[in-house]
């Protein structure tokens, strides 16, 4: 069975398979909950260990692959496992992604082989969307949230396939807080954004990140309320 994943893309979602069937993070993640809790606490930490090695190593970082990105989703899911270990609770959801990401992250490319030239692919509609990704931030958060990491991976995945020469990065906030308080947290929300790209391969110079704060709201309310539609960066690209 291949593992699919979700992204969006103008509004609406999508499903696309990512790796071979062999990697069986289920399998793992029913051992996991089966262990008793000092047992679980120490593989749920070694995994989230060689998550925070893998998220430092140079060589990963740079390579034309996805393990940097699941090292990264491999920390946060281990790391919320664990809190939620703290208070004795097995938390499924996360304990399961915490398995997932840890597998897919170990998972290395073949060896290239030479094969004769692909005939030319015609251009996916997708590619042309107005609006390629939107990625939806917490309450007065500029850090990525890991449920973006899908959207993000097929910006970098797609931009070659659809020959993408600039990537346009429009921060946003709800109407809660002050116009410069806004202002400054969409922009910042715009560049973690555009330097998560960057770690993926895309390269800083197709890349322009403006800022909106809370005057383009995706969903119209009153000043001050709190709306999460409205807390997003989006992302065009052509």
């Amino acid at each position: 069975m291949k593992y699919l994943r979700k992204w969006l893309i103008g509004g609406s979602v999508g499903l696309v398979a990512v790796l071979p069937s062999q990697v069986n993070a289920q399998d793992d993640a029913d051992t996991l909950m089966s262990m008793s809790e000092d047992a679980l606490k120490s593989e749920i930490r070694t995994r989230y260990d060689r998550g925070l090695v893998l998220s430092l190593d140079d060589a990963i970082i740079s390579a034309d692959n996805n393990r940097f990105m699941w090292a990264n989703e491999a920390k946060v899911q281990c790391g919320i496992a664990l809190g939620f270990l703290k208070s004795s609770t097995k938390d499924r959801s996360s304990i399961s992604k915490c398995a997932l990401a840890a597998q897919l992250m170990e998972v290395t490319p073949p060896p290239a082989v030479s094969r004769p030239a692909p005939q030319p692919v015609a251009r996916q509609e997708f590619c042309d969307e107005p609006v390629t990704g939107t990625v939806f931030f917490d309450f007065d958060s500029a850090d990525v949230p890991p449920s973006a990491s899908e959207t993000l991976a097929f910006v970098q995945q797609n931009a070659g396939p659809c020959n993408w020469t600039s990537i346009e990065i429009v921060g946003h906030t709800d109407r809660s807080g002050s116009d410069a308080y806004n202002d400054r947290l969409s922009r910042e929300r715009a560049d973690a954004v555009a330097k998560f790209l960057a770690a993926g391969g895309i390269s800083l110079s197709m890349v322009t990140a403006t800022a909106r704060g809370e005057n383009e709201p995706r969903v119209p309310t009153p000043d001050g309320e709190r709306n999460p539609q409205n807390r997003r960066v989006e992302i065009s690209a052509k």
